[in-house]
């Protein structure tokens, strides 16, 4: 394999290169893990109320910059303006929240005969988070902040084609007084970069989110080395409206459950299942909202959708749409740039791929089901299990069915999925671990275990 010294940026909207980085290799990763190593010693012995004040002060850099960051992630990412600045946004919130667990990681002390017995939280050493391109700046501060926050360092390798967020970040965090080599970010790429990383002996522990095909290699790598992971892989989530629900509703709200983020998004809802009885009002309410998503100029505040990454994802989505499909499609620009149009896939078999498949693109496919129990069936007939929803008005099915399917994060009557104060993770072929949530910091942790005798050795 010819190693790539280089990663050229480009702006999925224009196909024009706006960057131009250098590519880690594997002895960048090498020096890096052992600059972190040394970093993290007196950073995981400090004052827990020092290492908040840093955080909140690297929170507080990142709302002073937030749209210089929004505005690269619109350029790097494609991404709508106002998704753009979400996403700073929750980088900040991220950083504060962690912070505010710092001083509340705490062990317990169990009762025992004989003594006194203590549990003490010892953060890992160093992390590796690999970031994928599809939310850039939240996903990597799902594993940073708390990571940080726990008492460990981090290398934060980004995806090839989004690093530009990443590299300000970390400039931001030392802007803010963290210590140098703490916060690393290092592009390049995975087969590389990301492979020296999840190999590196003196790497604790392994965050990626991103496809499940690489996930799997990834935890096989870090089985080999009993090395701890978090992964957070593919959705192919379900949308499932009953007829009981509020149809109007239910068929407004779902063009953006899965056209958010041009579809590129591991919880859209691309599986849009709908009661027999109510399909035919649905799709009357739904076809025309499709059609009237705005596609375009990510930098326009009126544009809701974006283009796609990249023009191997533009192809991918492609092969999953024959010209002749049964389809409701709404339109997308002309020209360069990676665009592809809103897509609703009608009178597919139940097992058809854009049925099953992880597309990653702005297509979702309509299924009828009879009843609940088809509704669940249908759900869970996939090897993922990551989100959906759930549209009813009947607050016993709709426990029911929460507790039948089989995913990790599901919404009643709404498209919510992710929030930084609730954990976050899949069943199945959806990822192992959890993330984000109370008990994110944890997660970062090694629990020792001490007992002190107190018998008496007096005669």
């Amino acid at each position: 394999m010819k190693l790539t010294t280089e990663l050229h940026i480009l702006n999925p909207a224009t196909e024009e290169v706006i960057a131009t980085v250098p590519a880690a290799t594997a002895a960048d990763v090498d020096t890096a893990v052992t600059r972190a190593a040394h970093a993290r010693r007196a950073w995981a012995a400090a004052a827990p109320a020092d290492r908040a004040r840093l955080l909140r002060r690297f929170a507080a850099a990142v709302d002073d910059h937030l749209e210089e960051l929004a505005l690269l992630e619109v350029r790097e990412a494609g991404h709508t303006v106002g998704n753009a600045r979400w996403e700073a946004g929750n980088v900040r919130d991220l950083l504060d929240y962690a912070a505010g667990g710092v001083e509340r990681l705490t062990g317990r002390q169990i009762p025992v005969p004989g003594g006194i017995d203590l549990t003490i939280l010892e953060p890992l050493g160093v992390i590796g988070v690999i970031a994928p391109w599809n939310f850039p700046m939240p996903i990597a501060a799902w594993g940073t902040a708390p990571a940080l926050a726990a008492g460990n360092a981090v290398i934060l390798k980004p995806a090839e084609t989004t690093p530009l967020t990443a590299l300000r970040l970390a400039e931001l965090a030392l802007e803010a007084g963290l210590p140098e080599y703490l916060f690393q970010v290092l592009p390049g790429e995975g087969p590389v970069a990301g492979s020296a990383l999840v190999e590196h002996p003196g790497v604790a522990k392994i965050v990626f989110t991103g496809s499940t095909r690489v996930g799997k290699g990834i935890m096989a790598a870090c089985a080999d080395r009993v090395k701890r992971v978090t992964l957070e892989l593919g959705g192919k989530n379900p949308n499932i409206v009953f007829a009981d629900a509020d149809i109007e509703a239910a068929a407004l709200a779902a063009p953006m459950s899965f056209l958010d983020n041009s579809g590129q998004d591991c919880c859209a809802r691309t599986r849009i299942l709908v009661q027999r009885t109510a399909y035919d009002r649905f799709m009357e309410l739904l076809a025309p909202a499709v059609e009237k998503v705005v596609v375009g100029d990510p930098a326009d505040e009126r544009t809701q959708m974006g283009p796609l990454i990249s023009r191997a994802q533009l192809d991918r989505v492609r092969s999953y749409v024959p010209d002749d499909a049964d389809a409701v499609r709404g339109t997308a620009p002309e020209g360069p740039g990676f665009w592809y149009p809103p897509t609703l896939l009608t009178g597919l078999a139940p097992d058809a791929p854009a049925a099953t498949d992880e597309v990653f693109g702005p297509v979702a496919a309509v299924l009828p089901f009879d009843d609940e129990a088809d509704a669940v069936r249908l759900a869970n007939a996939t090897d993922y299990g990551l989100s959906g929803s759930i549209w009813t008005r009947d607050v016993g099915r709709a426990l029911r069915v929460s507790q039948a399917v089989q995913a990790g994060n599901l919404s009643v009557n709404s498209h919510s999925s992710v929030r930084y104060w609730t954990p976050f993770g899949g069943y199945k072929q959806s990822g192992v671990g959890r993330e984000l949530g109370p008990d994110a910091l944890t997660a970062f942790t090694e629990t020792k275990n001490v007992f002190i005798s107190t018998s008496s050795t007096e005669g």
